[in-house]
């Protein structure tokens, strides 16, 4: 290992990924998280409340569609910073393993949204909510991983001596 290789990961790869000590992907999967937190308040409202007019329960389907929507938005960001970290290290495996994941976690939201759609969505049913629920804590395990990616390796965080400035 070089030198220089400590420092891979934190630079931006490219001016798309956001500048020095500010990625893009953190900002964006916000999106797909609180989509599909509310996801689950709104499918617990319309399967605990009469909701007559499915107000709920639609609003859980496009929230989990909007979700989908974001979370690939965010992860051509999130394979940009992956492509960043060396390879063979730590930090890479766990980028690895932190896409896997969250590629899982798409993939259960979107055969949730299918089902949905090829039924009633306007209808919250208990399969919906159970697979929204293991969704999230799917995506729960990978936000550790990212944040263990950032927290604890420092993937895209800049370097000490320029984090020290703001305490000065």
């Amino acid at each position: 290992m070089t030198s220089s290789e400590p420092n891979r990961g934190k630079q931006p790869r490219s001016i798309l990924a956001g500048r020095y000590g500010h990625p893009i992907h953190p900002i964006l999967v916000t999106v797909p998280i609180g989509a599909w937190v509310a996801s689950v308040i709104f499918d617990i409202v319309a399967l605990a409340s009469s909701d007559e007019e499915a107000t709920f329960a639609e609003g859980a389907y496009w929230l989990i569609g909007i979700g989908i929507i974001g979370a690939l938005l965010a992860a051509v960001f999130g394979l940009i910073d992956l492509a960043g970290i060396a390879r063979g290290t730590k930090a890479f495996k766990t980028g690895l393993m932190h896409m896997a994941i969250n590629l899982i976690v798409v993939g259960v939201f979107v055969i949730d949204f299918i089902i949905r759609a090829t039924g009633d969505y306007e209808e919250a049913t208990a399969g919906g909510l159970v697979l929204s629920l293991i969704g999230l804590a799917l995506l729960g395990a990978s936000g550790y991983l990212g944040g263990q990616l950032a927290y604890s390796y420092g993937v895209r965080v800049v370097d000490e001596e320029t984090q020290a400035e703001g305490f000065r």
